[in-house]
């Protein structure tokens, strides 16, 4: 499997979906990058990943192993699926990815987090409104895009 290096360009968008999975395309980007030291600023098991990592039942260190097989995303799936605890079905995986799409931002503390960040990304801003806005946003303008 070719590893993406994220010094160059950013992971897959956290929208895109693997098997159904919001979050996993994007997460094993990081793990690919991460052991191949090509992560720059992105760091594989972050508070966003720990989202997928809660829903499935798997460590990040257990996927991390796995990648290090050199698997390809279908294997990955594969084993992904066979090893959530507890297992997943289609309907509350889809469920599960389209609340993640859509979750609010989050306490008062994370609210300030996140109006700076927009705020840095362009002052004008006012369409980011959950996390998955701001991750395609920043990724873009990190990497040369107008915001």
């Amino acid at each position: 499997m070719k590893t993406i290096d994220l010094t160059l360009r950013p992971p897959r968008s956290p929208r895109v979906r693997l098997g159904g999975y919001a979050m996993l395309a994007r997460v094993l980007d990081k793990a690919r990058a991460s052991l191949a030291g090509k992560a720059g600023d992105y760091k594989y098991g972050n508070p966003m990943d720990q989202h997928f990592f809660a829903f499935t039942g798997i460590t990040p260190e257990a996927l991390l192993a796995r990648v290090e097989t050199g698997a390809g995303d279908w294997e990955l799936l594969e084993w992904v699926n066979a090893n959530a605890a507890p297992p997943r079905v289609p309907h509350e995986v889809r469920a599960w990815s389209a609340h993640l799409e859509t979750m609010p931002v989050g306490d008062a503390e994370d609210l300030e987090w996140f109006a700076a960040q927009a705020k840095r990304i362009h002052p004008g801003r006012t369409d980011l409104q959950t996390i998955m806005d701001y991750l395609d946003a920043d990724d873009h303008v990190s990497y040369g895009g107008a915001a």
